[in-house]
C-alpha cells in the first residue's frame, strides 16, 4: 500500500466524521444549548453574587424548583400534545386557596387536604380537556377563557377566608416536613418532585401513552388514521397538567402557609418561558421532561440573581419577555434548519480501497452467457420485491413481498399461491429450522418465526447495545440474512444500524463497517453480538463442517468465513475476496457447492469513487439525494463456487430482460430458483450437472 493510502486509511480511522450526523439525530441533543446557558449563568452569578453556591441558598432554589418545575412539566404535557395552557397561574392559585382552606380554616387531615387539592386540579384541568380534546375549541383562546374564569373564582372565596387562612396554622409534622424539611441537606419538596418527574419521563418516553401524546402533537391527523383515540389523549393531556399543577400548589402551599391576592399572577408566562428556553417545541410532539427541568432552573436562577442583583421587577419581567422572545425564535430556526444540517452531515463516507476488479472476460467462468435468458417465471406480478426464496420439503416455494407478507406457491407447477403469513415489514432472508418452522429476518422488526400453521411468533428484535456506540444500536435496524446452526442456534446479519430499509443503498456511499454479525441462542433466549464493524453484511450461510459460516459484505466485494464452535472458535479469515460483483445472499448447492447472488457488477468510476472520500462527502452535501453515484445494484448474476472457494460456474442474463438483479438462489433438485429485491416475479432454471434428488433440507437436517 503506498504512502499516500495508509496516510488515509490512518486519518479515517482515527477521525469519527460520523460523530457529529449521529448527534444530531438524538433527542438529546435539543438539551445541549439550554444546558450550556445554565451553566454560563451559573457562572456568571457565582461571579456577581458572593455566596451564591451557599447551601442555604441551594435548599431554597431546590424548593423553588419543586415548585415551578412541577407547572412546568404540567405545561410540557400539554404542548406535547400540541396544545397550551395559559390557565395554570389561576388554577395554581386556586389549588393553593383549597391547600390552605383544607389545612388551616378547617384543620382536616393532611391526606384529606391533599385529596381535595388535587381533585380541585383535576376538575380545572378536565374542564379544559373536555373542551378541547372533545368539543375541539381553540386551546390558547379556551385557556385564556378559564384562566379568567379560574382567577374570578379565587378573587370571589379569597377575601372571604384571608383573615382565617393567616391567623391559623395546622398542628402536622408532616405538613412541616414537606414545606421546611430535608434529607441529608437536600429539600423533602424536591425529592417529592424528582420521584415525579422521573415517573413522568418513564411514561412520556417508555410506555404507550407517551407515544400516543407525541404522536398526537406531532401529527394529530396521522395519529388519528393510526388508531389514536385522539380527543381522550388531548383531555388526559389536560387533566395530568391539572393535577401536577394542584401538586406544586400543595408543596408551595406547605412553604409560605398563607396566599395572597397576586398568587399566581403572570405565572403562565415565566412557566412559558421555562419550557420554551429548555427546548420543548410550542409546535408540539417534541419535548422532554429533561428541557422542562432545564428551563425551570435557568428561569428561576435568572429572576432570583436579578432580584438579589436589585433589579426592579419590571426589569425584572423584562429580561424574561427578551429570553421567551429569544427562545422562541431559536425553536423555529433550529426546526427549521436542524433537519437540513443533518442531512449534510450525516452521510459520512470513509476509504475503501478496492483492487483492481477481475473482468468477466478475463475468465471463462465468469464469461457473461445467456443462461437465464430463458428462465421460467414464476408468479409474474403476483410477488413484488421477492428479496429471498426457498423451498420446504414438500416442494412448495415461499418468499416474502414488500407488501409484508410471505407467499407461498404450491409445487410443483407453482400455478396456485397464498398469502402463507402476514409479517407486517418486508421480510428478506428465509430459513427453515429442523422442525420445520420458517425463520425470516424482517427489516425494520427482526427476526420472525412462522409455525407450518402460519402463526407469526416474534423470535428477536434487539441485541446487546455497544458500549461506545452514539446510536442506539441495541435496535435492529436492518436484518437481512440468517441460516440455522446444528445446535439450533440462529445466526443473522444487520447489514448496517446507521440507514432504514427505504434508504439501505446510501451504506454503499459510506463504504464503512456499520453492519454485524449477530447470535440468537433459543436455549437461553439471548441475542449477542458476535462480529462489529463489517461492510454491509448481507448474506449467510452454514458450511457443512457444523463449526463455520460463511457471511458476505457487499461493499467490500468479499465473502469471509466466520468460525463460531470448536478449535478455532472465533477466527475470521477471507474466502473469497475481490468478487467482481456485490455479493448478497449465499446458499449451499448440490455437490459441496455454494451459490453467490451478485446483486450488481462493479465499475471502475465507481471503485475510485471509493479511494475518494472527500469527493462523495461533497457531492452528498451539494447534490439532491435522487443524483448521487450509488454502485451499479441493477445488474448482477448468480456464481456457483467450489467448497473452497473456487468459481466453477456462473449464470448471466445477456440481455438483462429477465434476471438483470439477482439477490438470493435456492437450489432444489436439479432447479436454481431465483429472487430479487427489485423484482416482481421468481425465476427457475435448471442446473448443469447438478444432484436431481438433492434438497436443502436434507442436506442440512437428513431426510
Amino acid at each position: 500500500m503506498a504512502a499516500k493510502d495508509e496516510l488515509l486509511t490512518l486519518r479515517y480511522r482515527l477521525i469519527p466524521d460520523r460523530l457529529l450526523g449521529e448527534l444530531l439525530t438524538k433527542s438529546w441533543i435539543d438539551n445541549v444549548i439550554p444546558a450550556l446557558a445554565l451553566a454560563v449563568t451559573v457562572i456568571i452569578m457565582t461571579i456577581l453574587i458572593p455566596g451564591y453556591l451557599s447551601a442555604g441558598n441551594m435548599a431554597d432554589l431546590g424548593r423553588q424548583v419543586s415548585e415551578m418545575g412541577l407547572i412546568a412539566l404540567a405545561m410540557t404535557v400539554v404542548i406535547l400534545s400540541g396544545g397550551i395552557d395559559l390557565s395554570v397561574g389561576s388554577m395554581f392559585a386556586l389549588c393553593v386557596l383549597t391547600a390552605l382552606t383544607c389545612m388551616n380554616v378547617a384543620g382536616l387531615p393532611i391526606g384529606v387536604s391533599l385529596a381535595a387539592t388535587l381533585a380541585a386540579g383535576l376538575l380545572c384541568g378536565l374542564l379544559n380537556g373536555v373542551l378541547i380534546g372533545y368539543l375541539r375549541l381553540r386551546a390558547f383562546i379556551t385557556t385564556l377563557v378559564t384562566l379568567v374564569i379560574f382567577r374570578a373564582l379565587y378573587d370571589i372565596i379569597f377575601p372571604r377566608l384571608a383573615s382565617a387562612i393567616v391567623g391559623s396554622f395546622p398542628t402536622s409534622a408532616l405538613w412541616d416536613l414537606i414545606g421546611f424539611g430535608d434529607f441529608f441537606g437536600v429539600p423533602v419538596s424536591f425529592l417529592i418532585f424528582a420521584v415525579i418527574a422521573i415517573v413522568l419521563h418513564i411514561g412520556l418516553s417508555r410506555l404507550r401513552p407517551g407515544w400516543r401524546l407525541r404522536a398526537v402533537g406531532g401529527a394529530r391527523r396521522s395519529a388519528y388514521n393510526a388508531g389514536i383515540n385522539v380527543k381522550f389523549t388531548v383531555c388526559m393531556a389536560y387533566v395530568v397538567s391539572g393535577l401536577l399543577t394542584a401538586t406544586a400548589a400543595f408543596l408551595f402551599s406547605a412553604r409560605l402557609g398563607s396566599t395572597g391576592a397576586d398568587t399566581g399572577i403572570g405565572l403562565e408566562i415565566t412557566v412559558l418561558t421555562a419550557v420554551v428556553l429548555g427546548g420543548v417545541s410550542l409546535g408540539g410532539g417534541r419535548g422532554s421532561v429533561g428541557n422542562a427541568i432545564i428551563g425551570t432552573v435557568l428561569v428561576l436562577i435568572l429572576s432570583n440573581s436579578l432580584i438579589r442583583l436589585s433589579m426592579p421587577g419590571s426589569v425584572n419581567q423584562l429580561i424574561l419577555g427578551l429570553v421567551l422572545v429569544a427562545a422562541v425564535l431559536f425553536d423555529r430556526k433550529w426546526i427549521k434548519n436542524r433537519g437540513k444540517i443533518l442531512s449534510k452531515v450525516y452521510v459520512s463516507p470513509t476509504y475503501l480501497p478496492l483492487q483492481e476488479r477481475p473482468d468477466p472476460g478475463d475468465d471463462a467462468y465468469l464469461a457473461v452467457n445467456d443462461k437465464l435468458g430463458d428462465v421460467d417465471l414464476i408468479g409474474l406480478g403476483a410477488v413484488e420485491g421477492p428479496e429471498d426464496v426457498i423451498l420446504d420439503r414438500d416442494g412448495n416455494l415461499y418468499t416474502g413481498t414488500r407488501h409484508g407478507n410471505i407467499v407461498r406457491f404450491f409445487g410443483p407447477d407453482f400455478e396456485r399461491h397464498e398469502v402463507f403469513a402476514r409479517i407486517g415489514g418486508h421480510p428478506l432472508g428465509l430459513a427453515f429450522s429442523a422442525e420445520g418452522d420458517l425463520l425470516t429476518c424482517v427489516g425494520g422488526m427482526g427476526v420472525y418465526r412462522v409455525t407450518p400453521q402460519g402463526a407469526v411468533e416474534k423470535v428477536t428484535d434487539e441485541t446487546n447495545r455497544s458500549l461506545l456506540s452514539i446510536i442506539d444500536d441495541s435496535r435492529l435496524r436492518l436484518p437481512d440474512d440468517l441460516d440455522i446452526a446444528p445446535d439450533g442456534r440462529v445466526f443473522f446479519s444487520e447489514a448496517t444500524i446507521r440507514y432504514d430499509m427505504s434508504e439501505w443503498a446510501v451504506d454503499a456511499l459510506e463504504g464503512r463497517g456499520n453492519g454485524r454479525l449477530i447470535c440468537y441462542n433459543p436455549r437461553t433466549g439471548t441475542t449477542r453480538t458476535v462480529l462489529r464493524n463489517l461492510i454491509f453484511p448481507n448474506g449467510i450461510t452454514m458450511c457443512r463442517d457444523g463449526q463455520s459460516l460463511l457471511f458476505a459484505e457487499t461493499w467490500a466485494c468479499r465473502i469471509s468465513r466466520y468460525w463460531f464452535d470448536g478449535p478455532n472458535k472465533g477466527r475470521v479469515e477471507i474466502f473469497m475476496d475481490n468478487l467482481p460483483g456485490y455479493p448478497d445472499n449465499i446458499n449451499r448447492g448440490s455437490n459441496g457447492t455454494y451459490w453467490v447472488a451478485l446483486l450488481g457488477m462493479r465499475t471502475k468510476t465507481f471503485d475510485l469513487a471509493m479511494r475518494k472520500p472527500a469527493f462523495r462527502r461533497r457531492m452528498a452535501k451539494r447534490i439532491a439525494s435522487d443524483e448521487w453515484m450509488f454502485p451499479n445494484i441493477n445488474r448482477g448474476c448468480v456464481l456457483q463456487v467450489s467448497e473452497v472457494g473456487h468459481i466453477i460456474g456462473s449464470y448471466w442474463d445477456k440481455a438483462g430482460e429477465n434476471h438483470p438483479s439477482i439477490t438470493s438462489t435456492c437450489e432444489h433438485r436439479g432447479w436454481l430458483y431465483l429472487g430479487g429485491v427489485s423484482n416482481n416475479r421468481i425465476g427457475r432454471v435448471r442446473v448443469d450437472n447438478a444432484d436431481p434428488d438433492w434438497t436443502i433440507h436434507q442436506d442440512y437436517w437428513g431426510a
